[in-house]
């Protein structure tokens, strides 16, 4: 089988360590190095000067977890790298085991046995982690929501059926008012804002609950919780908005 690769090298990367093997092609003969290093800065340094000591041009690893990225950082200025599927390695035939992950990565490297994963440039993969980040912390807010909603219904308070959104500005004017201590119905009733569905005497029946402080502490601590991750998802916003910026420069030239 054509060698594409003569020098090059396989990683078998772990949380806190990389097995390295240099596979060095001469001719018909091949020679196969190994070295273990740690996942530290130091260690990925000493890894990258091992490789381009031993004149490797084209060196692959699994894209397993996140353990590949501070590797991928470290070696993509000096190599071609290869970022493999692991299903893709498994369900290539061969022996693999712990002590032979690495020297079987780099024979598949070496006869171009290998798919490449798409890797994208650094301005897409922040932005791809800053969108993520956001996606998480929205459900977050709709998770704290639905227990704002279980707490109401324990207290036997129906706003959910008369405020489409109890965290909008009326929703979040009573429960203010509720966390203040508020029971009266009428008085909850002057908070709301704007036009609602429910009419006012339906307004009053969905406020006559029958609340305690420990509703209170709770619905205190679920909105409080909401507000933070509010403030984050605006931060971040503002955050994609900047990352978004040489995109739109590139589209409008």
């Amino acid at each position: 089988m054509e060698v594409l690769y003569p020098r090059c090298a396989g990683l078998d990367v772990h949380a806190g360590s990389v097995t390295a093997c240099a596979r060095i092609a001469s001719g018909a003969q091949v020679t196969y190095e190994h070295r273990t290093v740690p996942t530290t800065t130091r260690g990925l340094l000493d890894l990258a000067e091992w490789l381009t000591a031993h004149e490797c041009t084209h060196v692959a690893m699994e894209a397993t977890g996140v353990y590949w990225k501070p590797v991928w950082h470290v070696l993509e200025e000096s190599f071609a790298l290869v970022l493999a599927n692991a299903m893709h390695i498994r369900n290539v035939p061969g022996r693999k085991s712990d002590m032979n992950d690495a020297t079987w990565i780099a024979d598949l490297l070496a006869h171009g046995l290998l798919r490449s994963s798409f890797v994208p440039p650094a301005p897409i993969q922040e932005l791809r982690d800053l969108t993520r980040t956001r996606r998480q912390l929205v459900h977050e807010v709709a998770r704290h929501v639905l227990r704002l909603q279980k707490t109401l219904e324990d207290a036997n308070l129906k706003l959910t059926q008369v405020i489409s959104n109890i965290v909008g500005v009326s929703g979040r004017s009573i429960l203010h008012a509720l966390i203040a201590g508020e029971t009266d119905p009428e008085r909850l009733t002057d908070l709301t804002h704007g036009r609602l569905k429910a009419s006012r005497a339906d307004l009053r029946d969905a406020l006559h609950g029958r609340i305690t402080d420990h509703h209170r502490f709770m619905l205190k601590l679920h909105l409080t919780q909401i507000d933070t991750l509010e403030t984050a998802i605006s931060t971040i916003e503002a955050r994609i908005g900047d990352a978004l910026g040489p995109f739109r420069a590139a589209v409008a030239s």
